[in-house]
């Protein structure tokens, strides 16, 4: 090295010497930039879990806070749990949680089972129609609920399912977006791997056990998260199909909330957070699963 190279300074690049800083690809950003990404996060943020945030403190707030008040105060004076235990007192709300987790849980596990059946069918095995199999599971979701609920409730009293669980169950056991999310998931996987196991001798049932289904781990979790979330959700087919107060789920059951006691928003807020917490477990759960669902399909050496 000479002396000249030794005294003069190394240059900078341009970019290196914007103010800013750099994302994932080593892109410069911008300070402004990055201040207006962190406001619009910002926002949607407060749209999508303000509501909830406002619930959950007027749950919390005594009887001698005012929650109407102007301009609002977010933070209870005098936090107390004692809404929720009015709620129990109220209506059996822990026999109507209990009514819809048997029926997510079902709904979990069917969908689970056969979405991965029918998504690995429709994906790897070779068979006359499976393109037309496809298409029918596209078609099916641009069918209208409200289209087919009366034909739905008609079968499930010809079935005998009338005011049961299992009748609340049957027709959302296996969706077609479930369906359709496996079968991209299998999709995505590399052609050679299965070859090589069917080379070894193994059958197709192996093939899928101890090949696909490790793989779509993310996916699985996408479609439980839904089923989980829709069946736990749902208002109108429970309220169609039972009659019996025993076997509300519990959607149906925070209905009286509002009903006989609509001027306590208290009370109605506190059920609302009873009803949103099973779910927020659910993802906290399976969070890592499910943003692992973006990589399906690639191999790891």
């Amino acid at each position: 090295m000479s002396v000249l190279e030794k005294v003069r300074p190394a240059r900078t690049p341009a970019a290196a010497r914007e103010p800013g800083v750099a994302d994932e690809h080593g892109r410069r950003i911008r300070v402004w930039e990055l201040a207006l990404r962190y406001l619009l996060l910002l926002a949607v943020l407060a749209l999508t879990v303000g509501p909830f945030l406002w619930q959950l403190s007027t749950s919390l707030k005594g009887p001698t806070e005012d929650i109407f008040s102007s301009p609002p105060t977010f933070l209870p004076g005098d936090p107390t749990l004692h809404n929720y235990q009015r709620v129990a007192d109220t209506i059996p709300v822990w026999d109507y949680a209990f009514n819809s987790l048997k029926v997510a849980a079902a709904n979990v596990v069917t969908n689970c089972v056969g979405s991965a059946l029918a998504g690995y069918a429709l994906a790897r095995l070779r068979y006359r129609g499976r393109r037309v199999a496809t298409l029918v599971f596209i078609l099916a979701m641009l069918v209208p609920v409200e289209g087919i609920i009366i034909a739905q409730f008609t079968t499930m009293r010809e079935l005998g399912l009338n005011n049961t669980l299992i009748g609340v169950v049957l027709p959302g056991c296996i969706g077609a977006m479930n369906v359709l999310l496996m079968r991209n998931a299998f999709l995505n996987l590399p052609h050679e791997i299965e070859e090589a196991a069917y080379v070894d001798g193994a059958n197709a049932w192996q093939r899928f056990l101890r090949i696909a289904l490790p793989s779509v781990k993310g996916t699985l979790a996408v479609v439980a998260i839904f089923a989980f979330m829709f069946s736990w959700d749902d208002f109108l087919w429970p309220l169609i199909v039972l009659s019996d107060p025993s076997k509300f789920t519990l959607t149906i059951g925070l209905n009286y909330l509002h009903g006989t006691f609509a001027n306590d928003e208290r009370l109605v807020a506190a059920g609302t957070v009873i009803a949103v917490l099973p779910l927020i477990a659910l993802f906290a759960c399976l969070q890592r699963y499910f943003f692992r669902g973006v990589g399906e399909g690639a191999v790891k050496g």
